[in-house]
């Protein structure tokens, strides 16, 4: 970018098909999961501002916390001892931004939830980068960037296993905190992940746990992909001559006399893009 670019102006380069399919495969989940957490975190569009800046919302909750409160009284609008839905949204949130760099830039960074899956800038570990500085300069380059942050928080945080179960409420409460299910966060993450399953379900953790049992497994059949489910299924990929991932993909579920279903409700959802 040029040298008289405004900050946190980058490349801004789109998500491709390939770096969910990366992702997928880095989460042992379906695309179509990951795509849903980035409809709905991102309002089923971009990362981006139109001027190429990360889209941003300011906590002002998250400023008064790491600063002490000492602002609330002559910033009441950028800090605030409780949360309150005081977003101006879109660009706005800059001007917010800003005016809390001018008191403090490290808490400022820290307290903005950044880019397509809105991690908060506090969370710079969990998402792979050792301080703030970092993290935002990643979140000014590309969705891709994004994207990997989102995979290393939702690995980090160990919610892994909830995203492949396609457990939204479980998901949501983790990813969002506990005031999800106001916002129907896990709702709305179903809906999405219907419309871009395109109507075609893969069998449930059960029924791959049960499958697997059939076989000789004898694990707990709980719903739950962890990792005696995933070390069951790469025990049985080898011994059926498959490539061993410990995912239970097309070949797998066909080896285990599993196919994947075909869901009339999300079919409608997928044609009518709800």
């Amino acid at each position: 970018m040029p040298d008289d670019a405004p900050e946190f102006v980058g490349p801004a380069e789109a998500l491709k098909s390939a770096d969910y399919e990366r992702v997928a495969q880095k989460l042992s989940c379906e695309t179509a999961a990951i795509r849903a957490v980035a409809e709905v975190e991102s309002g089923g569009r971009t990362g981006f501002l139109p001027d190429k800046r990360p889209k941003i919302l300011f906590e002002s909750r998250w400023f008064h916390k790491l600063t002490k409160g000492r602002f609330d009284r002559q910033h009441p609008d950028i800090s605030t001892a409780v949360w309150v839905r005081n977003y101006k949204g879109g660009a706005a949130e800059y001007d917010r931004l800003r005016a809390a760099i001018a008191l403090d830039r490290g808490a400022a960074l820290k307290s903005a939830s950044w880019g397509m899956f809105q991690i908060l800038g506090v969370n710079h570990k969990v998402a792979g980068f050792p301080d703030v500085e970092s993290f935002v300069d990643a979140q000014c380059q590309s969705e891709g960037a994004h994207l990997d942050a989102f995979a290393s928080f939702v690995l980090s945080n160990k919610l892994d296993d909830e995203l492949r179960d396609r457990r939204w409420a479980d998901f949501a409460r983790g990813y969002n905190g506990p005031g999800y299910a106001e916002n129907r966060y896990d709702t709305k993450l179903a809906d999405a992940y219907a419309k871009y399953a395109s109507g075609h379900v893969t069998p449930s953790v059960l029924a791959i746990q049960n499958a697997l049992n059939r076989q000789g497994a004898a694990i707990e059949a709980d719903g739950k992909s962890g990792p005696d489910t995933r070390t069951a299924i790469r025990e049985f990929q080898r011994q059926a001559g498959l490539p061993i991932t410990g995912i239970a993909g097309p070949e797998t579920l066909a080896a285990l006399g599993l196919s994947e279903t075909h869901d009339p409700v999300a079919t409608s959802a997928a044609l009518n893009g709800k």
